[in-house]
């Protein structure tokens, strides 16, 4: 494993420093941005919003940190709270920079991962009441084994990573 995204949970993160020696953490872009869109009020909120897209939309590093310099020398005139929140927090969110630009898109938020819940959430639902432990066990485990095959197969270009 080379890559671990998530929210910013402490448990999450030292979880991953633990049992996942040797991967990267990415904090989840879109959790990123609804936290500092909670310091702008309602009237900034959609120039903040397409600001931080601005810089996590970036091809390279160099527009990176030029659209990541120009934001918050904006925002420090206009907010200080919602730059000082970029300038401190932003890194944590930058670690696809390090994977090809193919895989950039689908690795930045823990999007596939909520998915995945949603579609145990649906499916459990249907069946309401389980025989036993195991029943519900095995219905979890054959659709998280569906999403990785669907995932290796047309989800992410392995060999990129090579």
């Amino acid at each position: 494993m080379e890559l671990v995204t998530s929210d910013d949970h402490e448990g999450i993160k030292n979880a991953v420093k633990r049992h996942f020696q040797g991967a990267s953490w990415q904090r989840c872009q879109c959790h990123f941005i609804k936290n500092v869109l909670r310091l702008a009020t309602k009237g900034q909120k959609t120039e903040l919003k397409a600001d931080l897209r601005a810089i996590f939309d970036s091809s390279d590093l160099e527009t990176l940190n030029y659209r990541l310099e120009e934001t918050i020398k904006k925002w420090e005139a206009k907010k200080p709270a919602v730059a000082e929140k970029i300038d401190e927090e932003i890194v944590d969110c930058l670690a696809v920079f390090c994977f090809p630009p193919a895989h950039r898109v689908r690795i930045r938020t823990t999007n596939t991962l909520e998915r995945l819940n949603e579609e145990i959430r649906r499916r459990t639902r249907v069946v309401r009441i389980f025989p036993d432990e195991r029943s519900a066990l095995r219905l979890i485990t054959t659709l998280a084994m569906e999403q990785s095959e669907d995932w290796d197969r047309c989800y992410l270009d392995m060999s990129l990573l090579k």
